[in-house]
């Protein structure tokens, strides 16, 4: 007889169970394959779910082996639990999220005042989801600028050719004529007189890039201003210069601060940066300022009663999460000046050491050292003719390390290189391993009759 005796009558009130919790069905999520083009009929347990996903990731190349990619791929774990703490704030909802929204006007300053705006406190700036989207919305606020000066004619935009492809989506989207110097002999970016001739009196501004991704060289931005000046001094006409510093606009200021780039430069009107990249957060978070509220034009920035107050914003995009931004802040507050100077210095040392190391195997020519950023870019030397620089990513590639191959714009079309580019977390000890890698490839490679890798486009893989 049992110790307690339940009702005769059977519970006929309805489940209101949560279909995310617990496991629904635990049997059937372990032995049905689900759909992977439609809804599945049934929930699933969680730890089927998620094992399922986790499995088909695993097919992913890994991140930190990744030498493609400019952006960050390690994070301390503390900077892990805030922005799993944040990723359910919107940024967007200023008023519900005000320290949010205080920490995003904070590294706005940070910025301005590590660029040298004139008056840090008066520089307007904005989060983006990215660097180009901060390309975007400077190339808006210059057009904007030049329609008010200007009655009519074509806009134009001048930049080199090696501008990363947000540039010509800029162009394309804002139509905007897009008057790019062409590369030359051993000049792969921007040529400053080139630039200046190709200007006039549509010409919405100049683009200069600080660490091309082509192969990690700056571009000579105080010598841009300078012709810049005697064009002006010629014909009157005052064209602003944008710098893109994805990349290296959180490089040069630790590492070169005696070279002149940023708003020390007054024809300077606006600098943009990738915080995921050597700002060195998780994708996605970029920046974009302006040296004054004046070279932002009011009418752009749109204020929107929504959520208990008046909120202004210049963005293209409008909810996405403020985890990226509290990570911004975050890395700012734990470097600091020195802090970011030691970690881009380590990287620096890096590339320059795995640079040298490279050429010392006797098979390829450096074309850059990772001097400037920590990215080189390097191709097979004249007396090799047995494979190329896709057969050596294809071979890479079996052994995880990702390293694009690829070809030069017009003009120097007929130059294919390797580009490595050297984060934080990619160390000394994983640069060994990957000369000891390429190393081990070269006697087979060697040993071809002539380069294996016909289709270069599906070779590499690899867009600017």
């Amino acid at each position: 007889m049992p110790l307690h005796k339940g009702t005769a009558e059977p519970d006929e009130r309805p489940l209101a169970v949560n279909p995310f919790y617990g496991e629904a069905n635990p049997v059937a999520g372990m032995t049905q394959a689900p759909p992977q083009h439609r809804l599945p009929d049934s929930p699933m347990s969680p730890t089927t779910a998620y094992q399922l996903v986790h499995d088909e990731l695993m097919l992913d190349g890994n991140a930190r082996l990744n030498l493609a990619t400019f952006v960050t791929t390690w994070m301390e774990p503390q900077a892990g639990i805030l922005m799993a703490e944040c990723r359910d704030k919107n940024m967007i909802d200023k008023d519900e999220y005000p320290r949010t929204a205080e920490l995003e006007r904070r590294c706005v300053a940070m910025l301005a005042d590590l660029w040298n705006a004139p008056d840090p406190a008066a520089a307007v700036g904005c989060s983006t989801t990215g660097s180009s989207e901060a390309c975007m919305l400077a190339g808006m606020a210059l057009k904007r600028r030049w329609s008010k000066r200007n009655q009519g004619g074509r806009p134009n935009l001048v930049m080199g050719v090696n501008v990363q492809v947000c540039w010509d989506k800029f162009c394309t989207f804002w139509e905007v004529e897009a008057r790019q110097v062409p590369m030359d002999g051993d000049r792969f970016h921007l040529d400053p007189q080139a630039a200046a001739a190709l200007c006039d009196e549509n010409t919405i501004g100049v683009v200069g890039v600080l660490g091309s991704t082509f192969d990690g060289s700056y571009e000579p931005v105080a010598d841009l201003c300078a012709a810049l000046d005697d064009f002006q001094a010629r014909t009157g006409l005052d064209i602003p210069v944008h710098v893109d510093g994805a990349s290296g606009a959180m490089v040069a200021p630790f590492l070169d601060e005696d070279l002149v780039w940023d708003f020390r430069l007054p024809r300077v009107a606006s600098i943009n940066t990738s915080g995921h990249k050597y700002g060195l957060v998780y994708p996605g978070v970029g920046w974009a300022l302006w040296r004054s509220p004046a070279e932002l034009p009011e009418e752009l920035v749109f204020r929107v009663n929504y959520l208990g107050g008046d909120m202004p914003t210049f963005a293209l995009n409008f909810s996405r999460p403020g985890a990226q931004v509290v990570a911004q802040y975050y890395t700012f507050l734990r470097l600091g000046r020195e802090g970011y100077r030691a970690v881009q210095q380590s990287t620096r040392d890096v590339a320059r050491g795995l640079a040298g190391r490279v050429a010392a195997l006797g098979d390829f020519r450096l074309l850059t050292r990772g001097d400037q950023l920590p990215v080189f870019a390097f191709t097979t030397g004249p007396d090799v003719t047995s494979y190329d620089v896709f057969d050596v990513s294809r071979r890479l590639r079996e052994r995880g390390w990702l390293v694009p191959a690829y070809t030069f714009p017009p003009n120097r079309e007929d130059l294919s290189v390797l580009r490595v580019v050297c984060r934080n977390g990619f160390s000394a000890d994983l640069a060994e391993l990957f000369v000891e890698d390429l190393g081990r490839l070269l006697p087979e490679l060697r040993r071809q009759p002539r380069p294996l890798t016909r289709d270069r486009e599906a070779a590499t893989g690899f867009h600017h």
